[in-house]
């Protein structure tokens, strides 16, 4: 039986345990990244830990969410990630270098290592061929501080494609008809690994554009072979000696198949206010549209922007639509100046925003009231571009443009509008926003630390019983925008866990942050897919901080169920999903014998209001179990 490309990888990573499904595993990380939204906690976790040296081949810290100065707060996390970073021998991506993702594969990705991320995004690095993965911080600095990261093994998906896409079809297209087919929930538990025909037609950079967004899947990873395509991308970044051809063996056999031919591919959109709300842009209709955003991890590449570029040479931005681009990376936006299509962008009515995440966390450019946004990034959540009323819709680079201008949705292959091929470029590797410490052991150098940066809360050993008031009744598919909104308001506070447990669950219920503290010990009820989205391990440190024993959901997703089980926040499943409806606000829980139910798959937990008891699954492998009775990983390690 022949072995996926996928496995192949954690096979020649693997350290412990056994490549079987469902089986827990552990192995050796090669990379690591970290951005400032949560970088600050992982250095905090990282200086907590007292390493001496830091196990990683190379370890990058980057500055790119928030990099809006507008009082000391970010400059300050700025500051202190540089001075870790320094002490620890971990590289210093300066504020204005570009977006993690596309910096990481550009500049240091090399095909068949592994990636740990404090990103969801990560996964980007598939795209050349890694087995890239995002993960809480904690796990990222017990990456950076062990070399390891324990995990249960995926399946594996296999993504047939055949066939080749079409003019005004791009890999934004690719990735949105899997997420139609599949879902938000359907690469949960999965690994996606591409494979046919088809792959051989598609760059790196399209690669990575499907890869990246494959994280709304809720999958593990996503990974493609590393071919020719690959040797060429990494020979225009100077950088072809990392180069090594990697692929699944031709009797490789997947868990599922799914199959798309490229060729029969039209332009897609997903629609407000979900990632897989996904139709063809013909169907959605020509909507008068007030912004279009071009950018992010998924489409700020070099050939993305060169698209955007010739489309916009033909026309000029609607009078009624406001255009902004953000490039991925310095090295595109010196490019772009070079060979005059920035000059392009400019004379049709483009703002140049910088090369940093911006509009897409939330930083700026949020439309207006009702408005409607087009944008080339990976989430359309409610209330995510900063307008609680906006409509929008993500969209390709191509479809984005041309919609710039005519001033409505439009689908390029029937606007009239040429798009020629993009020429191939080469790069040098642009050293001016990088810091590179020594590597060894760790610098005595001060670390700074300025006054918004507080300690993280960490939990206490599980005691023999576990109870808590359900604060808060939630549906399904809740983000982690929605336990803890990132936006221009509340980024600069990534470092002051206090201060953000006021607006935790604002949109859902502004009153949850006063319920929690009046009851002292909480429990969250959740229903399908909880948790999903961002990595941001915010969304379990302030529950915890709030006082949040356990979280009892319908299912959830794969980050932020680690993230509650690093921070000692027992996740828990419904057997019976119908239990859901018995529960409201006030209704007092109670896990009798806690310590030892954890370690059974499924534990009683009984409604003290009502008399009635529920089994729940636990789901934990032995290391989780550990963490758990340890009261977090933080005191587990401690413990050894």
């Amino acid at each position: 039986m022949g072995k996926t490309l996928a496995y192949k990888i954690l096979e020649n990573h693997l350290l412990d345990g056994s490549l079987t499904p469902g089986s827990e595993i552990t192995i050796k990380i090669d990379q690591t990244l970290t951005q400032d939204s949560t970088g600050t906690m992982v250095y905090l976790q990282l200086e907590a830990m007292d390493v001496d040296e830091i196990k990683t081949e190379v370890s990058v810290a980057y500055i790119d969410h928030n990099t809006l100065q507008t009082g000391f707060e970010n400059a300050d996390d700025h500051a202190f990630i540089k001075s870790v970073a320094k002490r620890h021998g971990v590289l210093f991506s300066k504020p204005g270098n570009g977006i993690c993702h596309q910096l990481q594969l550009e500049s240091f990705g090399i095909p068949g290592k592994t990636l740990l991320g404090s990103d969801s995004h990560t996964p980007t690095g598939g795209g050349l061929g890694m087995i890239a993965i995002g993960a809480g911080g904690l796990d990222v600095a017990v990456a950076m501080a062990k070399g390891t990261y324990s995990l249960t093994v995926p399946k594996v998906l296999g993504v047939k494609l055949t066939g080749r896409l079409r003019p005004w079809v791009s890999a934004k297209d690719v990735i949105l008809c899997v997420l139609q087919k599949l879902t938000v929930k359907g690469g949960v538990g999965r690994i996606v690994e591409y494979f046919g025909e088809g792959v051989s037609t598609l760059s790196v950079t399209d690669r990575a554009t499907i890869t990246n967004m494959g994280a709304e899947l809720g999958a593990t990873t996503s990974v493609f072979p590393s071919d020719e395509n690959t040797r060429e991308y990494l020979r225009s970044e100077g950088r072809e000696d990392v180069w090594v051809p990697l692929a699944a063996d031709a009797d490789a056999v997947y868990d599922e198949i799914l199959e798309v031919d490229l060729s029969a591919l039209t332009p897609l959109a997903a629609k407000p206010h979900s990632p897989d709300n996904v139709d063809t842009v013909k169907n959605i209709g020509t909507i008068k549209i007030d912004q279009v955003a071009i950018g992010s991890c998924t489409n700020s590449s070099f050939s993305d922007l060169m698209k955007v570029a010739a489309i916009l040479k033909q026309g000029r931005v609607h009078e009624d639509v406001s255009l902004v681009i953000s490039p991925g990376s310095s090295k595109i936006l010196e490019k772009l100046a070079q060979n005059g299509a920035l000059a392009d962008m400019i004379a049709a009515g483009a703002r140049i925003i910088e090369n940093a995440c911006g509009p897409c966390i939330g930083m700026g450019q949020s439309p207006k009231s009702g408005g409607v946004s087009l944008r080339t990034f990976n989430r359309n959540f409610k209330g995510r571009s900063g307008t609680k009323d906006a409509s929008v819709y993500l969209v390709s680079p191509e479809t984005a443009a041309i919609s710039a201008i005519t001033g409505v949705l439009t689908d390029g292959s029937e606007s009239g509008y040429s798009l020629p091929e993009i020429p191939a470029e080469n790069f040098h590797q642009n050293e001016s926003f990088i810091v590179y410490p020594p590597r060894g052991k760790k610098a005595d150098t001060p670390v700074e630390m300025g006054p918004n940066i507080k300690p993280f809360p960490q939990n206490v050993a599980l005691g023999d019983a576990v109870s808590g008031t359900v604060v808060l009744k939630a549906g399904n598919n809740i983000t982690t925008d929605d336990i803890m909104p990132s936006d221009s308001r509340l980024l600069p506070y990534r470092s002051n866990i206090p201060h953000l447990s006021n607006y935790c669950f604002e949109a859902i219920d502004k009153d949850f942050p006063a319920r929690c503290r009046e009851a002292g010990a909480g429990v969250i009820v959740g229903g399908e897919n909880y948790g999903q989205g961002s990595s941001r391990e915010h969304a379990a440190l302030v529950p915890l901080y709030l006082g949040i024993k356990f979280v009892l959901a319908k299912s959830f997703a794969r980050i932020h169920r680690s993230n509650l089980i690093n921070s000692g926040i027992i996740p828990l499943v419904f057997e019976d999903p119908a239990d859901y409806d018995d529960f409201k606000l006030g209704d007092e829980l109670i896990i009798e014998n806690a310590r030892q139910q954890v370690t059974s798959p499924v534990l009683t937990v009984k409604n003290q209001t009502s008399g009635k008891e529920y089994r729940a699954l636990t789901g934990l492998s032995g290391l989780e179990t550990d963490m758990i009775l340890h009261g977090g990983k933080i005191n587990l390690i401690k413990s050894k």
